[in-house]
C-alpha cells in the first residue's frame, strides 16, 4: 500500500496542474506558444538522457507508467496530435478517434525499444509542426474538429494542450528525478 495521499496522488498525477485553455488569444500569444514546441522535445531529452536503464524503468508515480513508457507516449500522441491538427484544417469538424493508451504502453515497442527513437522522432516532428503553424491565419486557429474523447476542439485549444501535455509529462519526469535524488 503506498503512503501517498490522495493530494500527493493528485500532484504526482497532475504536478503543473489540470489542463485549462485560454480563450480570445493573440497572435503573440500563439507565436510564443509555437516557438515553446520547437523546446519541448530538447527538455524531454535533456530529463531522460543522463537516466540509466534502471531509472528509465522506473515507474514516475506508483501505478503509473515507467519513464521509459512515458516518452514512447509522447512521441505516439505528439504524431497522433499532428494528424488531428492537419485533418482539422482540411476537413470540415471532423470526427476524431481514441485510442487505448493504456494497452498501447504495454506493447512491445514501449516495453523494449530504447527511448532514443522516440527522441529523434520528437526531434524531426516538432519543427515540421511548427513550420505548419507559422503559416496559419487566425481563421485557421478557429477550425474545430471533435475529439470521442475531449469533444470539440478549435485548433487554437488544440495547441494550448499539445503544449500542456508535454509539459505535464516532462514534469512527471523531472519530479521523479528531483525526490529519487538522481
Amino acid at each position: 500500500m503506498s503512503s501517498y495521499g490522495e493530494d500527493d496522488m493528485e500532484h504526482l498525477s497532475y504536478p503543473i496542474g489540470r489542463f485549462a485553455a485560454k480563450e480570445n488569444r493573440t497572435a503573440e500569444e500563439r507565436n510564443q506558444d509555437i516557438q515553446m514546441i520547437g523546446r519541448l522535445s530538447a527538455g524531454l531529452s535533456e530529463a531522460v538522457r543522463p537516466l540509466t536503464s534502471e531509472q528509465l524503468n522506473t515507474p514516475y508515480r506508483p501505478g503509473g507508467w515507467s519513464v521509459a513508457q512515458v516518452v514512447h507516449h509522447l512521441s505516439d500522441t505528439n504524431m497522433f496530435a499532428y494528424l488531428r491538427f492537419k485533418r482539422g484544417l482540411t476537413e470540415d469538424a471532423p470526427q476524431i478517434s481514441t485510442y487505448r493508451q493504456d494497452l498501447w504502453a504495454e506493447q512491445s515497442d514501449y516495453l523494449e525499444e530504447p527511448i532514443e527513437s522516440s527522441l529523434r522522432l520528437m526531434e524531426h516532428l516538432n519543427p515540421r509542426f511548427m513550420t505548419l503553424l507559422g503559416s496559419l491565419s487566425e481563421a485557421d486557429f478557429a477550425r474545430i474538429f471533435v475529439s470521442a474523447g475531449l469533444g470539440t476542439m478549435s485548433l487554437d485549444t488544440a495547441i494550448q494542450r499539445y503544449i500542456w501535455h508535454n509539459s505535464h509529462h516532462i514534469a512527471q519526469i523531472t519530479s521523479l528525478i528531483k525526490r529519487s535524488g538522481w
